[in-house]
């Protein structure tokens, strides 16, 4: 019995579930790690240019984060200017994390994986 359970948990090794399909996206991985870098919010503008995004792109990407309550919008007014401030929220922080730590284990894999291959070709 010991040998099934070790196999069933084997079989799935590398699913990794963790890897949530809202962070996953390149942009919005992008916004979501300058957002933990910034805990107090970036403005739009601010954010557009660390990300490389332009305004409709990271206008449709934070729709969809604030949307899965990832992050929060404010939006004020100054000198008849809006300005539009984006926060993480505390759920969006612990989702980032969990997502960063599904991460690490796929790059040890990866790294295991190749060791274990250039070790094997090196006996041969």
């Amino acid at each position: 019995m010991q040998r099934r359970i070790h196999k069933v948990l084997c079989w799935h090794r590398f699913a990794y579930d963790g890897l949530d399909w809202v962070i996953h996206e390149r942009a919005r991985l992008g916004v979501l790690t300058s957002l933990v870098v910034h805990p107090k919010g970036l403005q739009f503008g601010e954010l557009k240019d660390l990300c490389g995004l332009t305004d409709g792109n990271l206008s449709q990407h934070l729709q969809v984060l604030e949307a899965a309550t990832l992050v929060e919008i404010a939006k004020s007014f100054k000198a008849k200017r809006t300005r539009t401030l984006c926060r993480i929220t505390p759920k969006g922080r612990l989702r980032y994390l969990n997502y960063i730590a599904v991460l690490e284990q796929v790059v040890l894999d990866a790294a295991a994986a190749l060791k274990a291959r250039s070790v094997r070709n090196a006996v041969r």
